[in-house]
């Protein structure tokens, strides 16, 4: 991959002009290719060695986001063009992590729409998009993954202008700046029928777009100082760190401030050390001035949406507005038979500590202390904000109990509200009348459908509560081959109970280690969860049944010795393969009666009242 032709340009710490300044963030759908974008940027702009060795998608740090491979938190970088300073954040393109691009959108002058050539515009699109529109920015559209074949990306620029319409943009908004991309190959192009070749091939063209349209901060570096935090960092070593834009004045090093809180509070403290950002790296520094993004540490009391003010006019900015969370569900602590055998942490004290801490760099996620000491209601934005959280906390050592997701319900006006979603499915023709049949049940309102050859795009409303659950239905009805997407769209009057959509489970009578012989002997019941080896105990959902109820079954059972020699005796045991219940499975599995028991090596289903034998 080429690199860019550059001259030095000065660090952060030393830019006063603010012309000569650039921030930028990049928002885009789950999968458009925002964080391989940014590695482009890097590789092409020197950051990294010729030698030096770099992973793919080097911006997604944290090890759920290369699992999944998704941005959950957003992160800056810095990149010197000519003599120019860009700052680049990139932020998550999922709606569950709204919080995030909220917070990151207050700090920038731009932003780069990313859109998927084939796909175009999705439903988290939309939600990035609208967040962009409302806080007045001027939107550079990038039309990615153009290599994809069969495609046009004239019809995505199409689709991205009537979403623009569709969302309320003004005329400026209109008149966006767009470009064609291929963030695998490494580069941009206003062309895209011709696939540039040598040292053409490369991303000089966007950045020049960046460098064009994106306007220089407005700031004024005489003015006192005001700083806004917008996220959130923690390390031993230097306590929490503030991450945010100076928006006036300058900082330096030991300088006194004034820390505004959210009540009017005023907290003294002194910057005790001061970051800027090259590449992927903090780079410390003396001095920074307005217009620039900067991590500071020395204030322990900071939280995201602070102002950090010069002490003698302190001055807040305004503060960010992040959307209310759409579900919630139980935090306990784990009181199964085999409480204590897995986890590091298991107290009600460790747990409670743990989900408060979260909370100092979670800005969407709330934490409620109940009536009892060993219970806690955590409500987050959705399924997948909810999971990122239970899982991160289980690899940590932790150990504890959650019951399932319920979402939040409003009163306006002595009326009841629920929060409703967009639902876009993308699917092969012939499982349409099996996806529409079960999204009638869940109250999923038509708005529109797409046919394209023998691919077919369906538009629903839907409550929140009908698509719990509905991700593994729709992953078996579509034997893999379907698309969902969702994202919150508004809170509407209650449409009434939604039927449950599961049958019965099977449910373990008593403690000890399932065997082949006991599972063979059930399984005209139902299917598995389990295999033989498995540690069970009584009130553990093992299986699901084929009939509505629950039923209790002893896969513990062993086979009885005799002294006469069976005909069957050489015979190997054959089992159905059992279904493999991942931890977000389990989530929309589980019943209102039911908990899920995490540790950091298992994941078990349960029955709130393990009256069993």
């Amino acid at each position: 991959m080429n690199t860019l032709t550059k001259s030095i340009a000065p660090r952060a710490s030393e830019m006063k002009d603010t012309s000569r300044i650039r921030n930028i963030a990049i928002i885009a759908h789950v999968d458009h290719g925002k964080t391989t974008l940014v590695d482009g940027f890097l590789h092409q702009t020197g950051v990294f060695r010729q030698n030096q060795e770099i992973v793919d998608c080097v911006m997604d740090s944290n090890d759920l986001e290369r699992e999944r491979g998704i941005t959950i938190l957003a992160k800056n970088t810095a990149v010197n063009y000519k003599d120019y300073l860009i700052n680049i954040v990139d932020t998550p393109g999922h709606a569950d992590f709204g919080g995030e691009v909220e917070r990151i959108l207050g700090m920038v002058d731009s932003c780069i729409l990313v859109v998927d050539a084939g796909e175009g515009p999705m439903p988290q699109t939309r939600f990035v998009l609208r967040k962009a529109l409302e806080r007045g920015l001027r939107p550079i559209v990038v039309i990615n993954k153009i290599d994809r074949p069969n495609i046009d990306p004239h019809i995505a620029v199409d689709k991205v202008f009537d979403l623009f319409v569709e969302l309320g943009a003004h005329d400026q908004q209109l008149d966006f700046p767009y470009i064609f991309a291929s963030g695998v190959q490494g580069y941009a192009t206003k062309d895209p029928s011709v696939v540039p070749e040598g040292e053409n091939k490369n991303l000089i063209p966007l950045i020049d777009l960046i460098v064009d349209h994106c306007p220089c901060p407005e700031a004024d570096v005489e003015k006192p100082l005001q700083m806004q935090v917008s996220i959130l960092d923690y390390t031993d070593y230097l306590g929490r760190i503030a991450v945010g834009r100076i928006y006036s004045g300058s900082v330096r090093v030991n300088q006194p401030v004034v820390l505004m809180k959210e009540d009017g509070k005023l907290i003294s403290g002194r910057i005790a050390k001061l970051f800027t950002f090259h590449g992927l790296k903090r780079v410390e520094a003396e001095e920074a001035f307005a217009g620039n993004l900067v991590a500071i540490s020395g204030l322990a009391d900071v939280n995201v949406g602070d102002t950090i003010a010069h002490p003698e006019n302190p001055e807040a900015l305004v503060r960010i507005r992040v959307d209310e969370p759409t579900l919630k569900m139980s935090f306990l602590v784990n009181d199964s038979p085999f409480c204590g055998q897995e986890g590091k942490f298991v107290t009600s004290r460790q747990l409670r500590a743990r989900l408060f801490k979260e909370l100092e760099t979670n800005v969407s996620l709330r934490v409620e202390e109940t009536d009892s000491t060993d219970t806690f209601t955590v409500s987050g934005r959705g399924e997948l904000h909810l999971g990122i959280l239970i899982e991160t906390m289980r690899r940590e050592g932790y150990e504890f109990q959650v019951s399932r997701p319920e979402v939040i319900m409003k009163e306006v006006d002595g009326r009841q509200l629920e929060p409703y979603e967009r639902l876009m499915i993308d699917l092969p023709d012939e499982f349409t009348g099996a996806v529409m049949q079960a999204l009638g049940p869940r109250r999923a309102e038509l708005q529109d459908m797409v046919v394209e050859g023998t691919q077919t795009l369906l538009k629903f409303v839907i409550p929140t509560r009908g698509i719990i659950g509905f991700q593994s239905e729709f992953l078996r009805l579509t034997k893999g081959n379907g698309v969902m997407n969702h994202a919150f769209l508004e809170y509407k009057e209650f449409c009434g109970e939604i039927q449950s959509q599961r049958n019965g489970a099977l449910v373990a009578w008593e403690e000890g280690v399932a065997t082949a012989y006991a599972i063979q002997q059930c399984e005209d019941r139902g299917v598995f969860f389990i295999t033989p080896g498995t540690k069970v105990y009584g009130g553990m959902i093992v299986g699901e049944n084929n009939r509505q109820q629950d039923l209790d079954i002893n896969v513990c059972k062993t086979k009885k010795l005799t002294n006469i020699r069976s005909a069957g005796a050489e015979v190997m045991v054959t089992l159905q393969a059992p279904v493999e219940m991942s931890l977000e499975r389990c989530l929309e599995y589980i019943s209102s009666e039911e908990l899920l028991e995490v540790t950091p090596t298992s994941v078990r289903m349960r029955k709130r009242k393990l009256s069993r034998k």
